[in-house]
Order: C-alpha cells, then sequence, then structure tokens
C-alpha cells in the first residue's frame, strides 16, 4: 500500500488562515451587500492619476442626479485625502442612529459620507499602511446607513493599489466612470485604471474627459474609450464657472448643468 505523505504543519497553518480570511471576507461582503441593498445603483468615479478633477466630477455628478429628483448619495473613500466634505461646505457630522449605523448628513438633497468627517486637522497627513486603509474602508461600508438611494457616487483615490482593490472586491459595483484629461499621461494613467477595472471583472461604463478646451486640447478621453472599448460620456469644459465654490458648479451655472446631464443621460442608459 502507498505510504500516507504527512502534511507540513507550516503549510497547514497557511492554508487555515488563507480559509478563515477567505471567510472574513465573504461575510464583510454578505454584510455590507445587505447594508446597501436599498441603493439601486452604485458608481465609482476613478482614474490611475491624480488631479484629474474625480472629487469635481463625483460632486457635480451627484448634484445633477439630485437637481433631476434621484435620491443620491457620494461616499468618499479617499483615506489619504477626503474633499468632498470641503466642496460640498457640509460640517455637520454623522449622527449614531437606533441600529448603531452613522447615518449620514445632507447638503444639497444629497448625502454625504466621508474620512473627512473624523480628521480632526484636516491639514494633517494621515499615514496608513495598506491593510490599515482596507479595514477602515470595510469598517465604513459596514457602518453607515444609507437607506433608500437612486444613486451611490462612490468618490475613489487615484492609483491601483489598496483603496479601489477594496471597494471593487467589497461592493458589488454597478460600474466604474473613469476620468482623463486631454494631455497623454493622464491618457496613459486612465488606461492603467481601466486595465484594472477589467481584471476584477468589473464593469466600466465609459470615459469622461475633464479639463477640455482651447488651453489643454481635447480629444483624449475619445481616443481612450475607443482603443478600450467603452463609451464615451463627454467633455468637461475648463471654465471659469468653477471659481465660485459656494456650491457645486452646476448648481450655478447652467452650461456646466448641461454639460453633466449630457453625462448622465448616457449614464442611465447604459444602466437600463
Amino acid at each position: 500500500m502507498p505510504e500516507r505523505s504527512e502534511v507540513n504543519p507550516a503549510q497547514a497553518a497557511q492554508a487555515k488562515t488563507r480559509i478563515e480570511a477567505m471567510k472574513r471576507q465573504f461575510e464583510q461582503k454578505r454584510s455590507i451587500n445587505e447594508i446597501l441593498s436599498k441603493v439601486n445603483c452604485k458608481i465609482g468615479v476613478y482614474s490611475g492619476k491624480g488631479g484629474v478633477g474625480k472629487t469635481t466630477v463625483a460632486v457635480n455628478l451627484a448634484s445633477t442626479l439630485a437637481y433631476e429628483g434621484s435620491k443620491v448619495g457620494i461616499l468618499d473613500v479617499d483615506v489619504d485625502c477626503p474633499n468632498v466634505v470641503n466642496v460640498m461646505k457640509i460640517s455637520e457630522p454623522p449622527v449614531i442612529g437606533p441600529d448603531k449605523k452613522m447615518i449620514p448628513p445632507e447638503r444639497f438633497g444629497i448625502k454625504v459620507m466621508s474620512m473627512g468627517f473624523f480628521q480632526q486637522n484636516e491639514e494633517e497627513a494621515i499615514i496608513w499602511r495598506g491593510p490599515m486603509i482596507h479595514n477602515a474602508i470595510n469598517q465604513f461600508l459596514q457602518s453607515t446607513q444609507w437607506g433608500e438611494l437612486d444613486y451611490l457616487i462612490i468618490d475613489l483615490p487615484p492609483g491601483t493599489s489598496d483603496a479601489p482593490l477594496s471597494i471593487m472586491q467589497a461592493i458589488d459595483m454597478d460600474g466604474f466612470i473613469v476620468v482623463t484629461t486631454p494631455q497623454d499621461l493622464a491618457k496613459i494613467d486612465a488606461k492603467r485604471s481601466i486595465n484594472m477595472i477589467k481584471k476584477l471583472k468589473v464593469n466600466v461604463m465609459g470615459v469622461v474627459e475633464n479639463f477640455s478646451g482651447d488651453i489643454f486640447g481635447m480629444g483624449a478621453g475619445e481616443e481612450l474609450a475607443k482603443e478600450v472599448g467603452v463609451e464615451f460620456l463627454g467633455n468637461l469644459s475648463l471654465s471659469s464657472n468653477y471659481r465660485d465654490t459656494s456650491k457645486p458648479t452646476v448648481l450655478l451655472n447652467n452650461d456646466t448643468l448641461k454639460e453633466y446631464q449630457f453625462i448622465g443621460s448616457k449614464i442611465k442608459k447604459i444602466l437600463n
């Protein structure tokens, strides 16, 4: 009879650790999706490069959808540099409900949740390693009670590492909007982020080109969309309208509102 091979204790311990981690991940995802069960559409706003205007796009898109009558929330998961609180001019922190979950405050008809609420000094850097970022995002997702929403817009940090990966693994997303600018470097980084989304089997809803116009040019967003085989959602002009920061720009200027309504109409068509 063949001899039974002995199990290496170290390998057995590693296997047990992996199984336990998979169980925890499964339970976390189940819990998060249960909490988000009343959210109809979950849309990420993302790019591989910082400074392309993801937060501006996320806030103005959310404001446009709310202006048109939808129930909307924004989740800011940029742990390092959470800016949605400042852009939305919101100071009221979330309150704790009877179920011990955080209830997001509202501004301009939009529910808002951000790490910015929990910073004692917004000028201090948050210096966290990957596992801490992952755990913070999961805790954030499991502790927030959004209620009924038509759209949850998720403002992601740039890059292809821990924070976007945590969101893509934790939530059943309806899709991602990838933001680029007309410059070649931004286009390259946006392509990297699209490739990451596709590797994780998540839907890319389309590409938005921000800062379009005479100064930086235009066309990179449409070129990128053709190259990777996704929808081009539209251009957003580099405009002085954004200087007034008292409200999201779409609530102050009709030209900007029309640009976002065009993008919103394409998103709705894709979702339907």
